[in-house]
């Protein structure tokens, strides 16, 4: 019913460029499936701009049951230069399984990096994600798994919650206030509350029709805890000072414990600007609108001969973290060159999938990595 590519489609391969079945007709009938070692690189080199791997997950679903053994950095790790996954065997076993695989990998990378951008914009704040309406409904899950990965503290979408067993974030929209009409905010805000369970946080729209200073007020006067302010662009003017005017009316008449919560094209920099006065972020489009990172699968090794492409680095490859938090690539098999701890692990053995793969904890990998190299530090 809809433009989406099966999971048997990518499962068998048919999710791939067609020149890949047109190679593999070419060695079949030359007789050669080579022993190969094969590496996913963004940059060969570090380049002082660190990326957060996500979607390996999904990679190494890709490979079970295939003859190859493939190692990756984990997930939740901050990576700059140098293979992130590694496969080894005969060429045939994963030739057509390239473009899926870099998929995987490339647009889950760039908004697990975006997420952990706003995530140390504001440590303390609550982010939700809000972005699953600016993409394709099929990847909403990548989408919101991408977002936790970078630190995220929960996510809006139903579907997305199914995938990972977890409860959706979200209350009211403005189409809910629009439905009571202008001057019932709060009958919309009360019929909110006596419909949605206890477990479902109070929290009310205070911008659709009235001042963002004085729904919030009357909201809260209602008993709810927090107020969300999605105050379109058009309006916004300086969002800070909107902020501000509306916690200091909120203490004024002794509502300094209700939450104030601002969504709408929030950045990073948007975050800098408004932790000291904001409890908790929703981010869209600065995690979904992420360049996807430009992955390319390279044969670095045939038959245990070191070959590559000109323009690309042969032989076997170990990425390390250095002390001072650098990366360092070098020859898998280099002992001179060795620096640090080595950051690729096993993935899949004979086709099968020795990694486990775990949200909460690729999440701190992701926190405790960002310290250990400093990333978001210039504001960036």
């Amino acid at each position: 019913m809809f433009d989406i590519v099966p999971d048997a489609a990518i499962e068998q391969g048919r999710a791939t460029d067609a020149y890949f079945l047109r190679t593999e007709e070419a060695l079949e009938h030359a007789g050669r499936d080579p022993e190969v070692v094969a590496e996913v690189t963004a940059d060969q080199f570090p380049t002082g701009e660190f990326e957060l791997l996500a979607g390996v997950a999904d990679a190494a679903r890709l490979l079970a049951g295939r003859d190859v053994d493939a190692d990756a950095l984990p997930e939740g790790t901050l990576f700059d230069g140098g293979p992130v996954l590694r496969i080894e065997g005969p060429y045939l076993e994963f030739c057509r399984l390239e473009t899926a695989l870099l998929g995987f990998l490339s647009h889950p990378t760039a908004m697990a990096t975006a997420a952990l951008g706003a995530r140390r914009a504001a440590p303390e704040a609550s982010l939700l994600s809000f972005g699953a309406r600016h993409v394709h409904p099929a990847v909403a899950g990548t989408v919101d798994r991408s977002a936790l990965i970078g630190g995220f503290d929960g996510f809006s979408h139903v579907a997305a919650g199914e995938l990972m067993d977890r409860a959706p974030s979200g209350t009211m929209p403005h189409a809910l206030m629009l439905c009571f009409g202008a001057g019932n905010q709060e009958e919309a805000w009360r019929a909110f509350d006596d419909a949605v369970g206890p477990d479902v946080p109070r929290i009310a729209l205070c911008d659709t029709y009235d001042d963002e200073v004085d729904e919030a007020v009357r909201a809260a006067e209602l008993g709810f805890d927090s107020v969300r302010l999605d105050t379109t662009g058009s309006r916004r003017g300086d969002l800070r000072h909107i902020v501000r005017e509306t916690r200091w009316k909120l203490n004024e008449r002794g509502h300094g414990d209700v939450d104030v919560l601002v969504s709408g094209g929030i950045t990073p920099a948007e975050i800098r600007r408004l932790a000291d006065v904001v409890d908790g972020f929703g981010v869209g489009s600065h995690v979904t609108n992420a360049d996807p990172v430009d992955f390319a699968l390279d044969i670095v090794e045939v038959d245990g001969t070191p070959t590559a492409k000109r323009g690309k680095l042969s032989g076997k490859k170990e990425v390390y973290r250095t002390p001072d938090g650098g990366h360092h690539v070098a020859l898998a098999d280099d002992e001179g060159q060795k620096a640090g701890e080595a950051l690729l692990e096993p993935l899949v053995r004979d086709g099968e999938v020795v990694a486990e793969f775990d949200v909460d904890a690729a999440a701190k990998r992701a926190s405790a990595d960002a310290e250990a190299v400093g990333f978001g530090e210039t504001g960036s």
